[in-house]
């Protein structure tokens, strides 16, 4: 795992398989497979979000360093306090698996399901810092100057992530309420039966 260390400059924990250690250089939002699928068809073009991974059922959406402290305050604002959300926050201190180089990690996918692959690589010989999603007010000077997009605000990345988290949270425990079983089951027949 020497292309962390030598070739992007993070930190890594001695632990096996290897961690990166966040807090450092980015930290990470971690959301349902789903939600970041969805993140990732919201904002397609190159640029508009950092890295992304997919650690098993989870997606993690690399972000500024200083979010994860940011979040709580950040969803209170956004008005989604107090509503159960499955978006946390790693930040200073916590450990994420680190991903396989993204020229080796399907393969190594492919024997381990559960090793974490990149959906969004980071890119070699570039300074992570200008391509993740921030607390800014004003656009970033340098940014995009390659064709590419600016990154996203956070809070516009936030609002979007929590919006789809809530989505699929009520998605998946309520039943179709306008289906011909769910309505059966509930003792209401449809008009069709019943005139």
């Amino acid at each position: 795992m020497g292309w962390y260390e030598h070739e992007l400059g993070w930190p890594i924990a001695g632990t096996t398989p290897p961690h990166l250690v966040t807090g450092v250089r980015f930290d990470a939002l971690r959301v349902p497979d789903k939600v970041g699928f969805a993140a990732l068809t919201r904002f397609p073009r190159p640029g508009e979000l950092g890295p992304v991974a997919l650690d098993g059922r989870h997606v993690l959406l690399l972000v500024a360093a200083g979010t994860a402290e940011e979040l709580p305050g950040l969803l209170e604002w956004l008005e989604w306090s107090g509503i159960p959300l499955d978006l946390t926050a790693l930040g200073t201190g916590d450990l994420m698996r680190a991903p396989a180089h993204p020229e080796w990690g399907r393969r190594e996918a492919a024997y381990d399901r559960t090793a974490p692959v990149w959906l969004r690589p980071p890119q070699p010989g570039c300074e992570v810092e200008p391509t993740l999603p921030a607390m800014c007010f004003t656009g970033r000077a340098g940014a995009g100057t390659d064709g590419a997009a600016e990154p996203i605000g956070l809070v516009a990345l936030v609002s979007a992530l929590a919006t789809a988290c809530h989505r699929l949270r009520l998605v998946e425990n309520q039943p179709c309420s306008f289906s011909y079983a769910s309505r059966m089951d509930a003792g209401t027949r449809p008009r069709s039966l019943t005139s």
